[in-house]
């Protein structure tokens, strides 16, 4: 499994291969929920029109994209295995 830093101890968070030693919310910042709720809500509103973006947030929503892409693509492969 990856780390996400170097310290000793039990871990107190894993998701696939990210495991952290630290409480996960000190990584969360006040700009990246913000980013987060966003791209959330223009996503369910429809396209995403990169034009009206900044490149921090078209970064972001890239990202944020790809990983959610991943989970729903694992979570479909995972049904298939139970059923």
């Amino acid at each position: 499994m990856g780390h996400t830093d170097e310290r000793k101890g039990p871990p107190v968070w894993a998701r696939k291969d990210v495991t952290i030693h630290t409480c996960p919310k000190s990584f969360v910042t006040s700009d990246s929920q913000s980013l987060v709720e966003e791209f959330l809500v223009r996503r369910r509103l429809g396209a995403i029109d990169i034009r009206d973006l900044s490149a921090k947030q078209v970064e972001a929503f890239a990202l944020l994209e790809k990983a959610l892409s991943a989970e729903l693509r694992d979570g479909q492969q995972n049904r298939r295995a139970v059923t």
